[in-house]
């Protein structure tokens, strides 16, 4: 399988990758524009760019050239972005627009999982993060039922490659071995990628709905192996090109069940400059704020405050116009002419 998609008429397929220090758009479809001119993109901003292009907000500005205003009608209906750890290039054969990556440093796509929670939470999104060698995963949305047979415990995938059906079987190992537990989780992290498409073909409605859907995976297989037999053995060259084949058939079948319209990113990054840390709130942040504030000055402003402000300010204006109109109206209403129930009660006296 090649890594760049043939285009249909209506469908397109996106395939980025980040190499080391490189980031490049190996495909592009016209509803995403991408500038040729190799300007620096920040490591961490990465999520960013995939937030844009799926047509979402993003809370801090990106002022990076090389994502133009593309169609916002026709936004990718999936992304895909593989973080490869070990390995600071791959050999693709696909050629395309590269940026060089400034800091390197660990990102994730919680922000864009979160966006798609709360935008789709009603209908069928599907958001798998998996991390197989860490044991880490995060389903949401449809995503508990498509993948609830993917092995996600380093006990399940060594059990899955001894199934019938596996990589093992179809895969020329060359120089790796099926009895060292370095390689059997190398080649387990890609029996995992061929389960989440034979997966995902089983629930093709999911790839046609609407609602968009993400998938981030990172493998740090390659990476144990360059550790254990070193990066001029033969192990390694043999594990790269296993992982650049299995790869490109990846992102291939992604694209094919998407219809065309998927995006596929690619990481392969030597080290992280420093380690992925959850932001959290710690006891001693109030007492921390103090020296690093002390002028007391006010928060920075939020983009929201504009609209939260407008649409307050002309609720209250409304409702006072409305309380002072319906106030005048009832303090001159003329009892005999405009109420009914006197009306009514006149009339039955004339009666009687």
């Amino acid at each position: 399988g090649c890594l760049h998609a043939h285009e249909t008429d209506s469908t397109f397929c996106l395939v980025l990758g980040v190499c080391g220090d490189e980031f490049s758009i190996l495909r592009s479809p016209q509803s995403v524009v991408f500038r040729d001119g190799g300007w620096p993109i920040p490591g961490d901003r990465i999520p960013d760019v995939a937030a844009l292009f799926m047509g979402f907000s993003i809370e801090e500005d990106l002022p990076w050239p090389g994502l133009a205003a593309g169609d916002l009608f026709h936004r990718p209906r999936a992304a895909v972005l593989v973080t490869v750890k070990g390995v600071d290039k791959l050999t693709l054969p696909a050629k395309g627009i590269s940026y060089p990556i400034e800091n390197a440093v660990p990102f994730s796509l919680d922000s864009v999982a979160n966006t798609i929670h709360n935008l789709f939470s009603e209908e069928t999104p599907v958001v798998l993060q998996l991390a197989p060698s860490e044991e880490r995963v995060y389903m949401v949305g449809k995503a508990n039922s498509v993948f609830e047979d993917l092995s996600v415990t380093l006990r399940q995938l060594r059990n899955r490659l001894f199934q019938d059906n596996s990589i093992l079987s179809s895969l020329p190992l060359n120089s790796l071995s099926r009895n060292n537990e370095v390689d059997l989780l190398f080649l387990s992290e890609l029996q995992v990628l061929r389960d989440i498409v034979t997966l995902l073909s089983r629930h093709k409605h999911l790839a046609k709905d609407h609602s968009p859907d993400l998938y981030s995976l990172e493998l740090s297989g390659l990476e144990e192996i360059g550790k254990h037999y070193g990066e001029d053995s033969q192990q390694f060259k043999d594990a790269s090109q296993i992982l650049v084949d299995t790869l490109q058939k990846f992102a291939d079948e992604m694209y094919n069940l998407y219809g065309g319209n998927a995006v596929v990113e690619m990481v392969a990054v030597k080290a992280f400059n420093s380690p992925l840390t959850r932001k959290t709130r710690s006891i001693l942040q109030s007492s921390q704020s103090d020296t690093d504030n002390p002028y007391n000055l006010a928060y920075p402003y939020n983009y929201n405050y504009s609209v939260i402000f407008n649409i307050i300010l002309w609720m209250m204006i409304g409702l006072a116009l409305a309380v002072i109109v319906i106030s005048y109206n009832l303090w001159n209403m003329d009892p005999g002419y405009d109420s009914i129930i006197y009306r009514m009660t006149n009339q039955k006296i004339r009666m009687d």
